[in-house]
């Protein structure tokens, strides 16, 4: 039965408006209608289809779901081979001043020549893909493989929403496109956590998410997977002029609707790559998907071709490589730790490894639960994580190279310090020794947190001297401390009579503080310093808090139950009132405060973000002025920042709060909003 005009017009248009949201969704984050609306659409368009399946075409984008399982891949044959660019692991200046030297040498540029133009992109930590487009339409999309052959994943790349399956405006007859498979932190953390939620296996990172959901046999499961995709070259061209340099020709696919990192730019010479490298290092962090570096392209197609390859590497390019972040290494044991808060804290002992940037001998296993679901045990082979500043994990295990005998890790029924019984309260993953502060380990994380620079700010009480001063029982609580004279200070290790007499002159300074400081030196569980500073602006006075129960406690702002029950709990114990009034009467003090609503603070509402060096004040100084007039100081930019306070040497955050528009001070218009 013939098709009428009026329903292959209706799927041509379903067809023409998913294409387009999609684009606006996937490709420019800037949707157009509501998730429904578009699942409306869709659907109307699949029902078009299961009744006429002769109207789907290639470019359908209900081809996007699975399938029926493949038996194998099929081997593709690129016809322009796919190479590999040479990577440098000396990520120094002098290497992209090597790199720049060697092009100018090998193009006869003479010294006083203008700088050479390149295109420095992002080189990213998932699995190299080639796109051929004919007529526009996505026919076939193939891994790298040796280079000369890959395998055809065309089914498993339908199902990547931000890879297009027709270009947009005038197409090529042909266009190859090369890029990059990867997958999202956040989109990683969000399919890792629905897994656990189901009892079912979890991606190790990000990387092998991207390669396995690529190579999988079943299209369904590719399908559940969220892959995103970033354009960065070309393969064959038919029927289009190609651009004279890579920076346009990224621009032209972007115009094509292809997804192109944003993260790019045009350098002049070694002294414009080497401003690239640094920038996005400082930044790695901040992006919401893994690089393991940066790659710097001759930008003049024309002298790309006149510089040729070297074997199978472009002469014309080079990949400068960030630390590794993840490396492999052997679990020699498995300990823990005992926190302040009393949490027990398996930790893995590492042949030591270097990764991040640092060498590596241990990492963090979070809690038992953590440990047993991923089963690492003394012995294993572990993939272990170093990003940035963030402690080092265990991020997988090499089940291959197990070796037989394991045994798998129970965690220890009674603390390791004090002999205490370690419980796990119901409803938690953290498994807690309830010694308090009569264990040593949480005594002496207590005293370090209670003289901490955000606390009390006791100059000079290290983590050696705290730990001769709990090891010899000369400090068995916070209040202690203050007990202290000079004469038995130095009478400890290191500790000559002029620096006892330093100590106890902090120690004098100490006691006048805040209320709000008091409140976090005291180190209620759930109590941070954002808290301690709405308890303090709440209630007024100590002892005001200190009466308060669960229901007048959930009357301060962003105190829910569990916080309430926290503090109702910590005041409600006879040691800690022991200790708390043996604080006052050694003079800890601070000014007694009109108790002021959030709301009619000057800075209520405000989000704040410091970066770079103040002049007249640091910016922990900086950030107390701004809490005590309301204002919440936050370590990131979003759109929600209302000002970014940039001090000397500011970084990326000043970069991010002039791509979002967020208002910028410095260090003067924070002095006129802190006197108004």
């Amino acid at each position: 039965m013939a098709i009428s005009n009026e329903v292959q017009a209706r799927a041509a248009w379903l067809r023409e408006q998913l294409h387009g949201h999609s684009y606006r969704y996937y490709v420019l984050d800037d949707p157009e209608i509501p998730d429904a609306e578009y699942d409306r659409l869709f659907r109307e368009l699949q029902e078009l289809e299961a009744a006429h399946p002769e109207l789907i075409t290639l470019d359908s984008p209900t081809r996007r779901v699975g399938g029926q399982p493949l038996e194998a891949f099929t081997p593709v044959r690129h016809r322009m081979p796919m190479l590999s660019i040479r990577t440098e692991t000396d990520i120094g200046p002098g290497g992209a001043q090597a790199f720049d030297a060697q092009v100018r040498r090998e193009l006869g540029l003479s010294a006083d020549a203008p700088p050479v133009e390149y295109a420095c992109e992002l080189k990213f930590d998932g699995l190299a893909l080639t796109l051929r487009y004919e007529q526009g339409v996505l026919v076939q999309a193939a891994t790298r493989g040796d280079g000369e052959t890959g395998e055809d994943v065309t089914r498993n790349v339908r199902t990547i929403k931000t890879a297009p399956l027709r270009l947009r405006g005038v197409a090529p007859a042909v266009l190859e496109v090369r890029g990059e498979a990867y997958m999202s932190r956040p989109d990683f953390e969000r399919y890792n956590a629905r897994q656990r939620a189901a009892g079912l296996p979890t991606l190790v990172n990000p990387r092998n998410g991207a390669a396995g959901s690529i190579r999988q046999l079943d299209p369904n499961l590719a399908a559940k997977r969220p892959l995103s995709f970033f354009a960065y070259g070309l393969g064959e061209v038919q029927g289009w002029t190609v651009p004279a340099t890579q920076s346009a020709v990224l621009d032209a696919l972007a115009a094509l609707g292809l997804p192109v990192c944003g993260e790019r730019a045009v350098a002049q010479g070694a002294e414009g790559l080497i401003t690239f490298h640094r920038a996005i290092a400082a930044k790695r962090e901040a992006l919401p998907f893994d690089i393991d570096g940066v790659v710097y392209k001759v930008n003049r197609l024309d002298w790309q071709q006149q510089l040729g390859f070297r074997t199978r590497e472009p002469r014309w390019a080079v990949a400068h490589k960030f630390p590794a972040q993840e490396e492999l290494t052997v679990v020699e044991a498995i300990e823990v730790q005992v926190g302040r808060t009393g949490a027990i804290t398996p930790v893995a002992r590492l042949k030591p490894v270097f990764v991040g940037g640092v060498t590596v001998t241990n990492a963090t296993l979070h809690n038992a639960g953590e440990v047993a679901r991923k089963d690492v045990r003394v012995g294993d082979t572990v993939i272990v994580r170093r990003a940035g500043d963030v402690i080092p994990e265990v991020v997988g295990v090499v089940l291959e190279r197990r070796p037989t005998g394991s045994q798998p890790f129970v965690l220890p029924a009674t603390c390791p310090v004090c002999g205490s019984r370690v419980v796990r309260p119901e409803g938690e993953a953290v498994a807690r020794c309830i010694g308090g502060l009569y264990c040593r380990a949480q005594l002496q994380e207590a005293i370090r947190h209670f003289a901490s620079r955000r606390a009390l700010d006791i100059e000079g009480l290290g983590d050696k001297l705290v730990e001769q001063l709990v090891g010899r029982e000369l400090v068995r609580n916070p209040a202690d401390l203050y007990g202290l004279d000079a004469a038995t200070l130095a009478e400890l290790e290191r500790m000559g009579s002029r620096s006892a007499a330093k100590r106890v002159e902090a120690l004098e300074r100490s006691k006048n503080t805040t209320l709000a400081r008091f409140l976090y030196a005291l180190g209620i569980r759930e109590v941070g310093e954002a808290t301690a500073l709405t308890l303090a602006g709440h209630f007024g006075a100590l002892e005001a808090l200190m009466g308060a129960n669960e229901e007048r406690l959930q009357q301060a702002p962003d105190v829910g139950p569990v916080v309430a029950a926290a503090i109702r709990a910590f005041f409600q114990e006879p040691h800690n009132q022991q200790v708390i009034a043996r604080l006052r009467a050694a003079g800890v003090h601070w000014p007694e405060t009109e108790v002021q609503r959030a709301a009619e603070q000057p800075l209520a509402g405000k989000t704040f973000v410091l970066t770079g060096t103040l002049e007249s004040m640091t910016r922990d100084q900086a950030a107390d002025r701004l809490r005590a007039l309301g204002a919440k100081v936050s370590g990131s930019v979003s759109k929600k920042t209302d000002y970014v306070v940039a001090g000397r040497e500011a970084g990326s955050k000043l970069d991010k709060a002039r791509e979002l528009g967020v208002t910028v001070l410095d260090e003067a218009g924070l002095q006129a909003l802190l006197e108004r």
